[in-house]
């Protein structure tokens, strides 16, 4: 049975809810495991899961899950090679959530089975994801446009394609819009987080746009903000805006209950970059925020439109 085990636990550090209980859990007890996750780690996620249909919000606390599990075995870990190890055995219990589901015993895998079954997602979706946060251990920088869309093949787009999966659309064509706006939202977290990825020691910024700016890295790592430096983020932004306005479109293909959670996502992409541009594109003296008030509007006009469309849970 794969496990993550007392010791690699230890090493982590993380929640102790993480380790691999002695006893398998019942399918409502993971399911209420994975909800009690995702409602109390990250309050956006839980509003955005109201917009969607009540009968499949379980399978999205499942597949929460195990991103938030995955993320944090890579993320709160100082040893690249520890993290590493644990991921493996992540995707070691994936793997046998897919070939002997009888044998899993954590909570995560117990719920994502249900999903699997119900909606017959593909492994690779999940793959894909713990793919990214395996690269994440072993590079901190990106040199090319290819090689930081490449990231966000593995890092962002699954989780779209899960979203479009479990409502059950499978049409490539969606898939492809569903990718640049994932894409997008992960583009413009990267710009919002200049400074705390490099606090972390990573750049996502590539260097082939900081060498077309006249822009060094030691302007990030001191927080010098120059004009060049302005003129970079603001093309950075105007070319995230693009693809996320070009993806949005998914939007009028899907029904009006899923278009409600996707126009929350790609609304929410741009909140992000017009706070950026708010602080006239300098990232460096601090993470842009999107207001409470700009909050707030979000979710009014997302239960609005919900409302319209006879749609209320």
């Amino acid at each position: 049975m794969s496990e993550i085990t007392l010791a690699e636990h230890a090493l982590l550090g993380a929640p102790h809810e993480y380790l691999t209980p002695l006893e398998r859990p019942t399918l409502a007890e993971a399911q209420a495991w994975c909800r009690h996750l995702a409602t109390t780690h990250y309050e956006n996620f839980h509003v955005a899961t109201w917009f969607l249909p009540r009968k499949i919000r379980p399978h999205f606390e499942s597949i929460y899950a195990y991103c938030r599990v995955a993320d944090d075995l890579g993320d709160e870990v100082d040893d690249p090679e520890v993290a590493l190890r644990l991921l493996n055995s992540w995707g070691s219990m994936l793997d046998e959530c897919y070939d002997h589901p009888e044998r899993s015993m954590h909570p995560v895998f117990v719920a994502l089975h249900e999903t699997i079954r119900e909606c017959g997602v593909p492994r690779q979706l999940f793959a894909d994801l713990l793919h990214a946060f395996r690269m994440d251990q072993v590079k901190t920088e990106y040199e090319t446009w290819h090689e930081l869309l490449e990231y966000s093949h593995y890092s962002a787009n699954p989780v779209g394609r899960l979203v479009l999966w479990v409502c059950g659309y499978q049409d490539e064509s969606l898939g492809l819009l569903s990718d640049k706006v994932c894409t997008a939202l992960q583009l413009a977290n990267f710009w919002q987080d200049v400074t705390e990825d490099a606090d972390r020691g990573r750049r996502y910024i590539p260097a082939q746009a900081m060498a077309q700016f006249g822009v060094e890295d030691g302007q990030i790592e001191g927080r010098v903000f120059t004009p060049e430096f302005g003129a970079m983020i603001e093309s950075l932004v105007v070319g995230t805006r693009a693809m996320l306005r070009d993806g949005s479109v998914i939007s009028s293909r899907v029904d009006k209950e899923l278009a409600v959670t996707l126009d929350l996502f790609s609304k929410g992409g741009n909140a992000i970059l017009d706070g950026i541009t708010a602080e006239k594109f300098d990232v460096l003296r601090g993470r842009p925020v999107v207001t409470k008030t700009k909050k707030l509007s979000l979710l009014a006009g997302a239960l609005i439109a919900k409302m319209r469309a006879g749609l209320a849970t």
